[in-house]
């Protein structure tokens, strides 16, 4: 019996390259949603890239719905008495369902008044069987350590929920689906963003509305896979204290989801960063040919391209995107 020796970073490159699929299946799953209906309010519970999963939809549900969606931390119940949680929601999103401070959310969550939806890429796990109703990521097995194609996974299934309560919104997932399906998921800038990164100290990571999620991710990514430091911040906040570290060396990557009320803040963002000597880079859906697309697919879309960007980024570093040193695939935390 041989025992195959796979190339460093392979698992993240096959996962990256199941992305796409995995979101055109998952976004026109049929959701089970009555957790949600009703609710005043709903409270996202998740960690590292599951939260920035929950950032992008919680833009997404705002809009679409027009009730309140934040974050809540998991001490809150995990480590705490929880907080009164009557008439509204909770959606937790892990992709292992395996996580103590996650299951013990959502059996506080469920205690405190709250109907939990989970969304899960495990089948039969610990959230899963806490909570009310489970709508699947379906993005199969997982190997490299940092997330991909459960992170794009998590949103398609937001969306997927999304369409069970809004036929309107079924017809633009189904319509960003088949905008998804024809298009290149690596960018055709991808040599010079790897550059960019390669030659970077610090990142910038830029984005506003669904897009803000999606630059939470890229640069926790960027943290995971290329030990690069990299901060998220919203177009709309960077200008402000943030703007002066831009007087060191600084890249900024700017994640435009094509979004029209977002644009004039993110030129505003990139005027600025341009005028003090920033490497500036912006990219969007339509640089391939994708336009018309729910904010959230928009998101889902850019994630990819960064994926491909950090990966082989990673290589060039000398390093295994696969099995970074310091990190496991399922952390436990309370």
């Amino acid at each position: 019996m041989t025992t195959e020796t796979l190339a460093a970073g392979a698992h993240m490159a096959k996962e990256t390259a199941e992305a796409r699929d995995v979101f055109c299946k998952t976004a026109l799953q049929s959701a089970e949603v009555s957790a949600l209906k009703g609710a005043k309010a709903i409270y996202t519970i998740a960690r590292g890239s599951s939260d920035a999963a929950a950032n992008i939809l919680s833009y997404e549900f705002m809009r679409e719905l027009r009730i309140p969606m934040t974050s809540l931390p998991p001490s809150v119940f995990s480590l705490g008495a929880g907080v009164g949680m009557d008439g509204n929601a909770v959606m937790v999103i892990s992709q292992s369902g395996a996580s103590d401070d996650l299951v013990l959310s959502t059996k506080g969550a469920i205690a405190s008044g709250a109907s939990v939806v989970a969304l899960t890429n495990q089948p039969n796990s610990a959230v899963e069987a806490a909570s009310d109703v489970t709508v699947p990521i379906g993005a199969g097995e997982e190997l490299a350590v940092p997330a991909t194609k459960t992170v794009i996974g998590s949103v398609a299934a937001g969306m997927s929920i999304l369409s069970a309560l809004l036929p309107d919104y079924a017809a633009r997932t189904k319509a960003s689906v088949e905008a998804l399906q024809s298009a290149q998921t690596t960018h055709p800038r991808n040599s010079d963003l790897r550059a960019a990164l390669l030659r970077a100290q610090s990142v910038y990571v830029i984005g506003r509305d669904t897009g803000f999620g999606a630059a939470v991710e890229v640069a926790l990514k960027l943290k995971e896979c290329c030990a690069l430091h990299a901060e998220a911040y919203s177009s709309s906040e960077v200008l402000h204290g943030p703007l002066q570290l831009a007087t060191n060396p600084l890249m900024v990557l700017l994640l435009d989801t094509g979004l029209e009320t977002t644009q004039e803040s993110l030129d505003q963002a990139e005027e600025r960063f341009k005028a003090v000597g920033c490497d500036v880079h912006r990219i969007r859906p339509s640089d391939v040919g994708v336009s018309g697309v729910t904010p959230a697919a928009a998101a889902a879309l850019l994630l990819n391209f960064m994926y491909t960007a950090i990966h082989e980024t990673a290589l060039a570093l000398g390093l295994n995107p696969d099995t970074p040193s310091t990190l496991k695939k399922v952390t436990q935390t309370k």
